[in-house]
């Protein structure tokens, strides 16, 4: 192993990776990351509410945290009515 290895994370590296951890400090988000990515397709944010049974506003936050964090992608296609737009997880999940 170099000295560098054995050092501490840059700045930088270490400020992004804590940002991952807030992200999933909630266990809301960790359940929206974990169903995209075991559907392995994209599902509208009315289909996420459906499986999880919060509202519709509380999951779009909790989206646009994620995404804030590259963890879901939204997709749009046109023009889109609240609850249909589709997002879909950046991380595999194992099973």
């Amino acid at each position: 192993m170099n000295s560098e290895q054995c050092g501490p994370l840059d700045r930088v590296t270490a400020a992004e990776y804590a940002s991952w951890f807030r992200a999933l400090a909630d266990a809301t988000r960790v359940q929206i990351v974990s169903l995209l990515a075991r559907r392995g397709e994209p599902m509208t944010v009315g289909a996420i509410t459906a499986e999880l049974e919060v509202g519709q506003s509380t999951v779009s936050e909790h989206l646009r945290v994620l995404a804030g964090v590259r963890f879901v992608l939204a997709e749009r296609r046109g023009s889109v009515l609240p609850g249909q737009r589709r997002v879909r997880a950046l991380l595999p999940v194992r099973r």
